[in-house]
């Protein structure tokens, strides 16, 4: 378990970016059937999520969202020394997508530029980086921006996913401060079971998969190049693996779910919700809920959740344990502290860039 305490760095800026598009679950009723909508939404809690239009990219929602953040604050574009993206749905196999962003926010040369290829974990693991490459240089201010179009990955076939997952960007300044602030990072891997949720082609290991789908053992009509999720094995681990990981930062910390206003945790679905509820002991009403009206976002879930409740907010500091887990495996918690008005409303946009 890789651990860290990290001070005198902290985030001066949240913002969020979704497609205007809404998609109610209830629509996949004639593919579906009424029996597996109406379960589907009393186990998972999702009842619509926002589908980016087929021109707009994750980076696309990412810059609106950065774009939303510099328009709403006073950063300016030469501060901003480290720019790091986190995707599974680049634009491009090269380069990386991190420097279209770079590219159209017109940043800096001196800026370092950084995809991490990461979903449900994603934001910790790349809050984690941003603040350990502020504290190991020079940089003063870092952008940490998440995104991801999960449902152009999925086939409009699956039951299990394509209502599950909402597309969305975010975009967060850090920056380093003489206030007396501490982040503390815990994070876990698990390379041997990176097949649980995995798209096996659209990269170089199957360069021949066939892209016409065809029905699985599960009796779902997909392709190699579809994002498939083994429910079972990342159920177990969401409640296996996850809360013990939980339980271990807390003690390690010497605190307890008292010690904190708020969980904002991956909206993996509703039931994990209250089952990581249950088992760390964490009051329901601790552990703030977006996934109902914009579903799964993948490592854009944390990001969203804090824009969506806390955005309207009277001033405040929020003590705030965090925590993302999906693919990889990976697993990851923090302990963070934030103020309520640096945490921008949600903004809605189908803007794209064409790259003309």
């Amino acid at each position: 378990m890789t651990k860290s305490t990290i001070k005198n760095i902290k985030i001066a800026g949240v913002s969020v970016a979704l497609p205007t598009q809404k998609v109610e679950v209830k629509s996949y009723t004639e593919t579906f059937g009424e029996d597996i909508i109406r379960k589907f939404i009393e186990t998972t809690g999702v009842e619509s999520v926002c589908r980016s239009i087929p021109e707009q990219t994750a980076s696309d929602l990412g810059y609106e969202a950065a774009l939303n953040l510099f328009q709403n604050t006073e950063i300016k574009k030469e501060e901003i020394g480290i720019l790091v993206f986190i995707s599974q749905k680049p634009d491009f196999r090269t380069p990386a997508s991190s420097y279209l962003i770079h590219n159209r926010l017109e940043l800096s040369k001196d800026c370092l530029c950084l995809d991490i290829n990461l979903a449900c974990s994603g934001f910790i693991v790349a809050l984690h980086s941003i603040h350990t490459l502020l504290q190991n240089s020079d940089a003063q201010k870092a952008l940490l921006i998440t995104a991801d179009t999960s449902h152009k990955t999925l086939s409009p076939f699956d039951r299990t996913m394509i209502m599950l997952f909402g597309d969305s960007g975010s975009a967060l300044l850090l920056e380093k401060t003489k206030e007396n602030v501490e982040a503390h990072f815990t994070i876990k891997s698990d390379g041997k079971r990176f097949k649980s949720i995995i798209t096996p082609s659209g990269a170089y290991r199957n360069l021949d998969a066939p892209k016409q789908r065809v029905v699985w053992s599960d009796g779902i009509l997909r392709s190699d190049y579809d994002t498939h999720m083994k429910g079972m094995d990342v159920f177990e681990f969401s409640l296996t693996d996850v809360p013990k990981l939980f339980k271990t930062f807390l003690k390690e910390l010497d605190k307890t779910p008292a010690d904190y206003d708020y969980f904002t945790l991956h909206q993996a679905n509703h039931y994990i919700l209250k089952q990581l509820s249950r088992k760390i002991k964490i009051p329901m009403e601790k552990i703030p809920i977006s996934l109902d009206r914009f579903g799964n976002n993948s490592s854009n879930s944390v990001p969203l959740v804090l824009a969506d409740h806390f955005s309207n907010l009277e001033p405040q500091t929020l003590k705030l344990f965090m925590s993302g887990f999906g693919a990889g495996l990976s697993w990851a918690c923090a302990d963070i502290t934030i103020d309520s008005d640096v945490i921008l409303p949600i903004v809605y946009t189908d803007a794209y860039d064409n790259l003309t």
